[in-house]
């Protein structure tokens, strides 16, 4: 049985990129020494700690689990015809199929069967530890129904790195071929919508929009400008992490990275996704390269921007462009018309959100709304006095300090719950 597997795992052609994964490989390596003859028990002992080890250190011991994510995660001939809105050819879908047969009955292999198979096949020596041998999970799948469905669904789901990862971070690389790598984001910053409390009216606008490109629909560019610490980064992420499981995604760019902007809209244009290309803090000095990329971009230069992607830019000033009162009032003859061109980078975007300094009454808000989430055990009272005092040491207030303060007296608080009880015992 085991042998005759690895021979047809032999022939996988839609799915021989999972032979680049470790854990795969090993258990492949694993079915072929099992099936066989010849072999001493030693160095089947060794293989099947191999896998074994290889697979409890991606934190599972699910085989099945593994395994499906990785054939529902990987970039193949299917899924470039399904990004494409293509039919699939008639030989590729065949061979899909037959091989996504033998996957599942590979996935379905528990450590219980394995071993059963070496004592069936007189190797005694390694099923005699009395159970000490580790052991992994699995049960019976049907991976050919569940990865047709995703592709059914490639919009919502995506492929290849876009299905495992929902952020990533653009990086400057002169060995990539357009000069730009994503790198995917392992743990990304969890907040929610439900965290965040005031500037309603700002972030119903963000999710309208986003709802419009999730949609198909033609949705606008943002720039979320305001007071430090208020909420504008979080509002990007929060929105993306809400919508993820319907097909959105962030990219972070950086200002050194906007010449590439036409580069990576070229390469998102085909992806069945849909994107936020998130600039966070955006300012230029004059005379800056990026200011003109941007600038091509949000206007609609020749290689006009994809309609899977919005840019959402962050900024602490409405004219994103930094000028002196002596560069204003320079030599230039025509210098009016360069005031213009720099003040209404801003006017731009479709959407611009004023997130201000918030009042004594918001602020208390949203700090009363935070000691909720973090069950802080303070009166109404003695809760506004720490608040005001800590905004007059972070000289203001802002939806910043309010989270900073909660953490703080949740830090505290815990602390006492620690020494009363030390003190009991």
């Amino acid at each position: 049985m085991f042998h005759d597997l690895h021979d047809r795992l032999d022939e996988l052609a839609v799915f021989r990129v999972l032979n680049q994964d470790k854990v795969f490989h090993a258990f492949h390596q694993l079915l072929r020494i099992t099936g066989e003859q010849g072999i001493d028990w030693w160095v089947r002992k060794a293989e099947y700690y191999r896998f074994v080890t290889l697979l409890y250190q991606e934190h599972t011991d699910n085989w099945t689990e593994y395994l499906k994510n990785l054939v529902l995660s990987v970039e193949t001939p299917c899924t470039w015809f399904a990004s494409d809105h293509a039919e699939i050819p008639e030989n590729i879908e065949n061979s899909a199929r037959r091989e996504l047969k033998y996957l599942s009955k590979m996935a379905g292999i528990s450590s219980q069967l394995m071993k059963q198979h070496y004592f069936i096949m007189g190797y005694g020596e390694f099923t005699g530890y009395e159970g000490l041998q580790p052991d992994w999970k699995a049960e019976e799948i049907d991976l050919e129904t569940l990865y047709f469905d995703r592709l059914g669904n490639i919009q919502k789901y995506g492929f290849g790195i876009w299905a495992k990862y929902k952020m990533f971070q653009m990086k400057l690389s002169a060995d990539s071929e357009n000069g730009y790598f994503l790198k995917p984001v392992s743990s990304p910053d969890s907040i929610s919508l439900k965290e965040l409390i005031g500037y309603e009216l700002q972030r119903k606008q963000v999710i309208e929009n986003t709802e419009a490109l999730l949609n198909g629909l033609k949705a606008s560019n943002i720039l979320l400008y305001g007071s430090a610490g208020t909420g504008k980064s979080a509002t990007v992420k929060a929105v993306a992490n809400a919508y993820a499981e319907q097909g959105l995604r962030l990219i972070e760019l950086s200002k050194n990275e906007l010449h590439l902007l036409p580069e990576l809209l070229e390469e998102l244009n085909s992806n069945p996704l849909k994107f936020i290309l998130f600039i966070d803090d955006l300012s230029f000095q004059e005379n800056d390269d990026n200011f003109s990329a941007l600038k091509a971009v949000l206007e609609g230069s020749i290689s006009a921007r994809a309609q899977n992607t919005v840019i959402y830019a962050t900024s602490n000033r409405r004219h994103i462009v930094r000028e002196t009162f002596s560069q204003r009032a320079g030599d230039e003859v025509h210098r009016n018309d360069t005031v213009q061109e720099t003040v209404s980078l801003s006017e731009r975007f479709g959407i611009q959100l004023l997130f201000d300094r918030p009042d004594k009454k918001l602020y208390l808000e949203i700090v009363r709304s935070l000691a909720e989430q973090y069950a802080l055990q303070y009166s109404p009272e003695e809760l506004a006095l720490q608040a005001e005092q800590f905004a007059m040491r972070k000289s203001g207030r802002s939806a910043r300090a309010a989270r900073q303060l909660a953490e703080q007296l949740f830090y505290q608080q815990n602390q006492k719950i620690r020494s009363d009880s030390d003190a009991d015992t």
